[in-house]
């Protein structure tokens, strides 16, 4: 149901409310404790909150405190934090949505680990080994490693995974220019070849993977490594596979946990993998349930769910002192972004197409609407500090390429407003109108949510409204919205504004989201000048990583004067974990797995 735009009174009102609410909050929040922080082992010791309120992801600890001793056995319940169903696509070549990441993280994995500076390790599922001119990767799969039904993870299942992606019939996301940046593979999809010529299957457990171009990012996640079972989908058309029964009512892996029981949408019920490659998982079993946001609280004082994926942070601080649980945090691979319509999808070709002539063509005004919002003071006010405001679209989790120099565009409303009237934008009577006098009446789309969801969006709105934008609200559900705005390759013409959010990869590389031959590319955005840089950024020159630093740099310049899409906020990941779990940790390269899981209880703490 599309939402009205408030009255211009009513914004103001709103607006005062906002402030009065900020000065109480000045008042009253000062006092209030930051989360507890391990000292040594069954200690604790509380921090202040910083000053009005505000905490900072740098009070959090990435791995639990182990206390007691484990039992045999046991099993924990896991909390998938989300007002809607998870979608059921459940195979990582297939996937597009975080929840089914975390319904697949418990059963699958890829054959490759990376450390805490997101480098592919040896130590996953296959280890590899690199040609001297640094394009050919030769991938060795464990003696151990068996899918869930026994039979052996292979090179062909590898080699497989890469032909149904690059066929014309595949449906999913995932390729792009990691795929393309094979050998053989254009002339593979193109259907003049057979097979992809740049991958050798070398025995059953060894496998090669020749590129066109050595790049750094290869070693950084630009190597798919998520094998697909052949002997399971190899007489299946390629069209039907994201569909199909083995996807989304009985998938397999070779990860810690089979899949027992699936609730579509709702629950999951793992058991033990005894044949992990690892060894057997110390749990029996894991049970996975959607929660809602309104309802996490609760669950987590009764015992009701041991961990959540993801804590919502607008609700941190009212709850910092939950007595049965141990607040985690890390800072999140993510960051949440208003994007503007640019264009559309070609499926034939599989290339954004870019029309100067779109409602949001204008820089001019995208510029002005990200001048408009006080995305500093929402991270405050909304999320206590564990957001915080986005200046780039390369976030502070790749600190290494994330121009922390860069102020991206600042909160402005009275500049946001000579810009409008500069680029054309007149006000007639409450809003403005197009350069050329006809009505400028903008559609936006946001994600409901938890609590903050909504009123969040309405912020923006009404910070559009403040400089003579009107602007139009439509809230929809998870799944809903991606498909509209273009999951799918089918983008909704209605849409014209949305807020939405990535979860980035471990590679820095940003051609998945904002290249030209991107599905994910959702503004529809492309220029010249883009894909000069982003494929700068996987060049030979990019081996130096001062040189890698100065194009990134130049491109994250870039993307804030062009704003196909403006990032609004960082995130911290702040996962409450009840401590009766031991061996547990988030965020990226701390070597526990979730095989190493245990409880030194049968049942979870119960809050005081």
């Amino acid at each position: 149901m599309k939402k009205g735009l408030f009255s211009r009174g009513l914004f103001f009102t709103m607006m005062l409310v906002f402030v009065l609410v900020l000065a109480a909050c000045s008042e009253k929040e000062a006092a209030t404790p930051a989360p507890a922080t391990n000292t040594e082992e069954g200690k604790t010791e509380e921090k202040p909150a910083n000053e009005e309120g505000v905490y900072s992801i740098e009070d959090f600890n990435n791995v639990k405190t182990n206390e007691g001793t484990a039992i045999e056995g046991g099993s924990i319940t896991f909390g998938l934090v989300s007002d809607t169903a998870f979608e059921g696509t459940l195979n990582y070549n297939f996937y597009s949505g975080n929840p089914d990441v975390q319904v697949l993280q418990w059963f699958d994995e890829g054959l490759l680990t990376w450390d805490k500076d997101y480098v592919y390790t040896n130590d996953g599922a296959a280890t590899y080994e690199t040609s001297e001119d640094g394009k050919t990767f030769t991938l060795t799969i464990r003696d151990n490693v068996n899918w869930h039904d026994g039979k052996p993870v292979t090179a062909e299942d590898l080699q497989f995974a890469y032909e149904v992606i690059g066929n014309k019939a595949y449906d999913g996301p995932r390729y792009d220019s990691n795929f393309t940046s094979v050998v053989g593979m254009d002339e593979y999809h193109a259907g003049k070849a057979k097979t992809i010529s740049g991958i050798k299957v070398l025995s059953d457990k060894q496998i090669s993977i020749t590129y066109k171009e050595s790049t750094p990012s290869l070693l950084t996640g630009g190597v798919w490594t998520y094998p697909l079972a052949k002997h399971i989908f190899g007489d299946m058309d390629v069209a039907k596979m994201s569909s199909s029964k083995e996807v989304r009512e009985k998938p397999i892996g070779f990860g810690p946990f089979k899949v027992d029981v699936i609730t579509p949408g709702e629950s999951v019920t793992f058991v033990k993998n005894d044949d992990y490659w690892r060894g057997a998982p110390k749990l029996d079993s894991v049970t996975l349930k959607v929660i809602n946001p309104t309802t996490v609280v609760q669950e987590l004082k009764s015992g009701g769910v041991d961990l959540v994926d993801a804590f919502p942070t607008d609700q941190y601080k009212d709850n910092a002192n939950l007595s049965n649980v141990e607040f985690l945090g890390t800072i999140d691979r993510a960051y949440t972004y208003i994007g503007f319509k640019l264009g559309t999808w070609d499926e034939e070709n599989g290339k954004v197409v870019s029309n100067a002539e779109a409602k949001m063509g204008d820089k001019n005004l995208r510029k002005a609407m990200w001048m408009a919002v006080d995305n500093d003071q929402v991270g405050k006010r909304f999320y206590n500090g564990l957001r915080w405001n986005a200046t780039t679209l390369i976030p502070p989790s790749h600190p290494e390429f994330h121009d922390s120099s860069n102020p991206g565009v600042k909160y402005d409303p009275e500049a946001a407003k000579a810009l409008l009237e500069e680029a054309g934008y007149k006000l007639d009577g409450e809003f403005r109108t197009n350069p050329d006098g006809t009505p400028l009446e903008i559609n936006f789309v946001s994600m409901t949510g938890g609590d903050t969801a909504e009123p969040l969006a309405r912020y923006y709105v009404q910070s559009w409204a403040a400089i003579g934008l009107k602007v139009n609200l439509e809230m929809v559900e998870f799944n809903s919205f991606y498909d509209r705005v273009g999951n799918t390759g089918k983008d909704d013409p209605n849409i014209d504004v949305y807020q939405a959010a990535w979860g980035v990869g471990i590679d820095v590389d940003p051609s998945g989201l904002y290249g030209r031959d991107a599905l994910y590319n959702f503004s529809r955005f492309s220029s010249e000048e883009n894909d000069k840089l982003l494929a700068q950024g996987i060049s030979a020159e990019a081996f130096d990583v001062d040189k890698r630093k100065e194009i990134y740099n130049q491109w994250q310049q870039y993307m804030v004067d062009e704003v196909p899409v403006f990032p609004t906020l960082y995130r911290a990941v702040v996962a409450p974990v009840n401590k009766r779990v031991m061996n547990y940790a988030i965020g990226d390269g701390t070597g526990v797995y979730l095989s190493d899981l245990q409880v030194n209880a049968d049942k979870a703490v119960v809050a005081e």
